[in-house]
């Protein structure tokens, strides 16, 4: 992924973060998803469970270089990073030595960080807007994430035996991932015993037995692709239908107001409303309910306080639930509606309120 549209998105970010810290102003950007956002979808990582990377992104009046060590400077440049991204490489084995080069480089500014540490600020709020708005660019890398996704759940669950334990399922499923070049920040695998028992059930020796659930969060781009999908060895039992049908009928009305100007609080409303009217109000209690997603797996998780607004390019993954049942998906926010990202063509889907959703697949 390179060219001179690359070089253009990043060129356009590194203003934008300059506009919005001011004159005199410089910003340090240590986290993995905001080096993806601003060197459009690079990656820094190397731990996955890390929320910073091997890597800094130090905007200044000046423009813009990444700050590393020497072990991780020439993988950067020519596997991660756009052509001729000025990078300043420093010795692992000295921490200060970075620090020194951050100093002279800022001169003296007002520094602000994603992470701020004391002495810093954290970024302005018309920052994290941009970044919650994708560009046409970033919308196409969003959708060959979500593709991708889509592809290794399916061929996953059309794989998976009951006898499988959980960890097997879930070890298919982040090798799918991987062979597809998506990191498997989240592979989550329940079988038929324990996904009546638990919302987040991390997968165990267990068996599946005659049903499971696996979830994906998974990386590409910078970009996280969110879905969670459900097999049945035979018939599902009506009662566990009728769960994934109400689940359904709940997150209908989440996708109804997943539009621009919507807050995320009023989504968590109307979504605590809609467990009530099925009788079924501990619910909204017992499990986050998702919200706007993008270059974090959540970006704003939705909750009665949330203050988040929707906007053309912002993309969501709700995510409710009852007892054995949940649907989940990552959409994106388009001037014409909503974009199903992680819908594999192949996958059972069902009409709900004119729109397609997953259905539990029974093999």
């Amino acid at each position: 992924m390179s060219g001179p549209s690359r070089h253009q998105e990043v060129q356009d970010k590194v203003s934008c973060v300059q506009r919005a810290i001011g004159e005199g102003g410089t910003a340090r950007l240590r986290g993995i998803d905001w080096f993806a956002w601003i060197t459009a979808g690079g990656s820094s990582a190397v731990l996955l469970t890390a929320e910073t990377g091997i890597a800094e992104v130090l905007v200044t009046p000046q423009g813009a270089c990444v700050v590393t060590d020497e072990i991780e400077a020439a993988r950067l440049m020519d596997e991660e990073l756009p052509v001729g991204f000025p990078v300043r490489p420093i010795p692992w084995a000295y921490h200060e030595a970075r620090e020194a080069l951050v100093r002279e480089l800022t001169q003296g500014c007002r520094v602000f960080s994603d992470r701020p540490v004391p002495g810093e600020d954290p970024l302005p709020e018309e920052l994290l807007h941009a970044r919650w708005s994708l560009l046409p660019v970033e919308q196409e890398r969003y959708r060959e994430v979500g593709r991708q996704a889509a592809l290794a759940m399916t061929e996953v669950l059309n794989l998976a035996r009951p006898e499988w334990s959980e960890l097997d399922l879930a070890g298919a499923g982040a090798q799918a991932l991987l062979r597809r070049g998506l990191e498997p920040g989240l592979v989550m695998a329940a079988g038929e015993r324990r996904l009546e028992l638990y919302r987040h059930p991390m997968p165990t020796s267990a068996p599946l037995g005659r049903q499971a659930m696996l979830v994906f969060c998974a990386r590409g781009f910078g970009l996280w692709a969110n879905l969670t999908r459900f097999v049945s060895f035979g018939a599902l039992p009506a009662a566990s239908l009728e769960r994934h049908r109400l689940v359904q009928q709940v997150e209908a009305r989440a996708l109804e107001l997943s539009r621009p100007g919507t807050r995320l609080r009023t989504v968590y409303g109307e979504l605590a409303k809609g467990y009530a009217a099925l009788g079924h109000p501990e619910a909204i209690r017992e499990h986050h309910q998702g919200g706007s997603t993008g270059y974090l797996s959540r970006e704003v998780i939705a909750t009665p306080d949330s203050c988040a607004t929707l906007a053309v390019g912002s993309a969501v993954a709700w995510n409710p639930s009852l007892v054995g049942a949940k649907v989940e998906d990552t959409l994106l926010i388009t001037e014409s509606g909503l974009e199903n990202l992680t819908l594999d063509p192949a996958w059972p889907t069902a009409p709900v309120a004119g729109t397609p959703r997953p259905q539990v697949l029974e093999r």
